[in-house]
C-alpha cells in the first residue's frame, strides 16, 4: 500500500558533490556567490564541501578560505563533510560559523555490494569493509546508542561487476542487521548509495518491500542514487510512494563520480525538478523553487555550462496570472523559454502564429 509522506528532507550537495567535479579553477569567489544564493532557498542544512586532501580533490582545495568568508544565512546550519581527525579539526576551527559538531545521522555501517568499487572509491575491499563492522557496532553500544542506521552501497549493480540480484542485496543486510541487533540495538533506518546508476523503479520498490516485510522496524530510507541513466526521478517517485523522506540531490543534475567509469555524466537528479515533483504532489519540502531556479542560474555561470535540469529552463507549472498570454509568438531557445523569469522581451523579435479567432475559424 503506498503512504505519500507529508514532507521530506531533500538535501542539496551542490557544493560538495556538485563542485567536486567540476574545474578546480573556479575561483573562490564565484563559489562564495553560489553558496549565498543556496542560502536563499530554504535550505534548512547546506554544506559549503568538503575538507579533504587537495591531491585527491583539488576541487576542494580552497574550503578553508571559503570557511574563512562566506557569511552565513540566518536560519541555515552550515556543515562540511570530513574524513579523519585531520579533516575534523580543519574544519572545526571555524565553530559555530560552521558546524560539524551536532550530530544529526544515527550511529551505523555501510558495505559496498561491488567489491570493485569498494576498491576504487574508498582503497578498501568489501571484504575489510565487513571485517571493521564489529568495531562500528561496539563502539556504538559503548557510547549507549539504541538505534542505528545501515547501509550498502551500488546495491543495483556495477559498470565493473554487472547486475546485483535481490538476494545479494538482502544477504548483505542480513549480515549487517545481525550485528546490531546481536548487540540490543535496533536498526531503524537503512541508506541505499548508489553512484553508477544502476536503480530501476521496479528494483527500488522490490528492495524496499523486502527490507521492510523482513525489518518492521524500518521507519525511515535515505536515498542517494545516481542519475547517469536518467531513471533516478522515476526511482525516487517510487520510494516516495514507500514511505521514504531523505533524499539527496544537486542543483541541475550537478555532480558525478570518478570512480563510476562516468565521470559528470554521473549527477544527482536535480533539486528544482525534484522540489517541483514533490510540491504539485503535496508533499512539504521547505524550498522556494523561483528561489532555487534563481540559483541554478549562478550555478550554469559558476561552473561555465548548461546544467542539466528540467524545471529552471521550463519554469514551475503556469497558473492565474501566470498563464502564458494566448498570443505568445514562437518558443525556440532557451533564452526565449526563460520568459517566465526574464519577461516577454526576451521573444520580443520573434514571429507570432496568432491571428485571432476569426483566423481559426476559417481553418
Amino acid at each position: 500500500m503506498s503512504t505519500l509522506p507529508k514532507s521530506v528532507t531533500i538535501t542539496d550537495d551542490t557544493m560538495r558533490e556538485g563542485l567536486q567535479i567540476e574545474s578546480a579553477s573556479i575561483p573562490v569567489d564565484a563559489k562564495l556567490r553560489l553558496l549565498d544564493a543556496l542560502g536563499e532557498t530554504g535550505a534548512k542544512v547546506i554544506s559549503i564541501g568538503s575538507f579533504a586532501h587537495p591531491k585527491w580533490t583539488p576541487q576542494m582545495a580552497c574550503i578553508d578560505e571559503i570557511a574563512e568568508r562566506f557569511v552565513p544565512k540566518p536560519g541555515v546550519r552550515y556543515t562540511a563533510a570530513v574524513f579523519n581527525k585531520t579533516g575534523y579539526d580543519r574544519a572545526d576551527k571555524y565553530y559555530p560559523k560552521l558546524d560539524i559538531r551536532k550530530k544529526t545521522h544515527l550511529p551505523g555501517t555501510a558495505v559496498e555490494v561491488c567489491d570493485t568499487f569498494a576498491r576504487r572509491n574508498y582503497n578498501r575491499s568489501q571484504a575489510q569493509q565487513i571485517a571493521a563492522l564489529d568495531a562500528i557496532v561496539a563502539a556504538a553500544k559503548a557510547s549507549g546508542a539504541s538505534e542505528a542506521s545501515v547501509g550498502i552501497g551500488n546495491p543495483f549493480g556495477s559498470n565493473f561487476e554487472g547486475p546485483f540480484s535481490l538476494k545479494q542485496r538482502m544477504d548483505l543486510l542480513e549480515l549487517m542487521f545481525g550485528k546490531w541487533e546481536a548487540a540490543g540495538i535496533t536498526v531503524t533506518k537503512v541508506a541505499l548509495y548508489e553512484a553508477m546508476g544502476w536503480n530501476l523503479p521496479h528494483t527500488v520498490r522490490e528492495t524496499m518491500l523486502a527490507i521492510r516485510e523482513r525489518w518492521p522496524t524500518v521507519s525511515h530510507f535515505h536515498m542517494h542514487l545516481h542519475n547517469q541513466r536518467g531513471s533516478t526521478i522515476a526511482s525516487y517517485y517510487e520510494a516516495l510512494q514507500l514511505g521514504a523522506t531523505e533524499f539527496d540531490t544537486c542543483l541541475g543534475g550537478m555532480g558525478g563520480c570518478p570512480y563510476s567509469g562516468n565521470g559528470r555524466s554521473a549527477g544527482h537528479v536535480p533539486t528544482e525538478d525534484f522540489v517541483d515533483l514533490c510540491q504539485e504532489m503535496g508533499i512539504e519540502t521547505g524550498y522556494r523553487l523561483d528561489k532555487l531556479i534563481e540559483a541554478v542560474e549562478v550555478a550554469e555561470e559558476v561552473v561555465g555550462h548548461r546544467l542539466w535540469g528540467h524545471v529552471s529552463k521550463s519554469g514551475p507549472r503556469p497558473r492565474g496570472a501566470e498563464l502564458y498570454p494566448a498570443n505568445m509568438p514562437f518558443i525556440e531557445t532557451l533564452e526565449e523559454a526563460a520568459h517566465f523569469r526574464n519577461g516577454p522581451g526576451v521573444y520580443a523579435h520573434q514571429i507570432s502564429p496568432w491571428q485571432g479567432d476569426s483566423a481559426l475559424m476559417s481553418h
